[in-house]
């Protein structure tokens, strides 16, 4: 009996060694740090049936290691699909309905359902019928609150979208860590509306909140390379803010928000032309992070396979202010014969954020 209890933990230790390796789990900096992934918008890799699955690789691999980067939270920067609501495939552009691309987009994010809440911006992509052309939008319909039990434990406001729906278009979650004390996620509607600003405003600068580092999601607010804000947008959805009224009204005005995450713009190029960054003070003084990050042409341009599998590592350091940025691809991680591909190390890619 001891030599089968021997030869069985032998077995185990040994399985164990080996599902450590199966997909380039990555280390946190410091063991006591905890994290936050970022992706950025899935449309690319939704709209074709063969890319659908380099996006629930994404999910799995954020799954997978839950325990091992100690994630706390996911953040999506929107466009969930290509199109909202279309029953003609544009065979240039896609080969998917849009109740097949939220069907897709639906069943990756079921790979986090009860494990860890889930965070995303609705993007132009996700109302109208093929592009923003009105309010409609399929969002609550596959994204209810139910679905991920999660969001229970976590969530502390709602503002009614654009149909009047309540819906996580517009939501507020609360965290709270060692060495950071309490965190407010807040995701906002595509062009958010004046009402939705004031009540983002409202809620963060509450007695409740007003003590908490606020991290802000909407979908469009810098446009990459330059990292000018985004304005006089061409969609025809009304009432809307684009970027430079979002700062104007909201962030800048606002005392704690830290940080504010976009995606929407990005060109055919290099890296450089799907990610940007800049540092601003708000109206007391304090440093603003802007990030925006949207790679969904890196694998191939805008019919390429969706971006390659690229997403980011927001590291929360034990000194309670410093955010480490990794830039990495469990697509590229996954196989030892492309492993040396899966980190970006530039300037634009790796980098530290101090938060005051």
């Amino acid at each position: 009996m001891k030599k089968f209890a021997s030869f069985a933990l032998m077995c185990t230790l040994a399985l164990g060694v080996l599902a450590q390796h199966r997909a380039d789990r990555q280390q946190l900096d410091n063991s006591k740090s905890f994290s936050m992934i970022l992706l950025g918008d899935p449309q690319g890799y939704i709209k074709y049936d063969i890319n659908q699955p380099l996006f629930e690789l994404q999910t799995v691999w954020i799954a997978d290691n839950i325990d091992n980067l100690n994630i706390k939270a996911v953040l999506c920067t929107g466009d969930l699909v290509e199109q909202n609501e279309n029953l003609v495939r544009n065979r240039n552009m896609l080969n998917q309905t849009s109740r097949e691309m939220w069907e897709s987009v639906s069943r990756a994010f079921e790979r986090l359902d009860n494990k860890i809440p889930y965070i995303i911006s609705t993007g132009n992509h996700d109302y109208g019928y093929r592009s923003s052309e009105n309010s409609r939008t399929k969002f609550p319909e596959y994204f209810p609150i139910e679905r991920n039990k999660t969001w229970y434990d976590c969530i502390v406001g709602v503002y009614p979208n654009r149909n009047d729906v309540e819906s996580l278009e517009n939501a507020a979650f609360e965290f709270e860590q060692p060495n950071w004390g309490k965190i407010l996620v807040v995701c906002n509607e595509f062009a958010p509306r004046d009402e939705v600003l004031e009540w983002t405003a409202k809620l963060i600068s509450s007695d409740r909140f007003k003590n908490h580092r606020v991290i802000y999601i909407t979908h469009s607010l810098l446009n990459e390379r330059d990292a000018a804000r985004t304005d006089n947008e061409p969609y025809t959805i009304t009432p809307h803010n684009w970027g430079q009224q979002v700062w104007d009204k909201l962030i800048q005005p606002s005392e704690n928000i830290v940080l504010a995450i976009s995606g929407h713009e990005g060109d055919v190029g290099d890296f450089e032309d799907s990610v940007a960054y800049r540092l601003d003070k708000n109206a007391i003084g304090k440093n603003v992070h802007q990030m925006m990050f949207n790679v969904q042409t890196l694998g191939g341009g805008w019919e390429g396979n969706g971006g390659d599998g690229w997403l980011r590592i927001l590291e929360f350091k034990p000194d309670g202010k410093t955010i480490g940025v990794k830039t990495y691809s469990p697509l590229f991680g996954i196989s030892p014969a492309t492993k040396h591909l899966a980190h970006r190390t530039g300037d634009i890619d790796q980098f530290d954020m101090t938060v005051e």
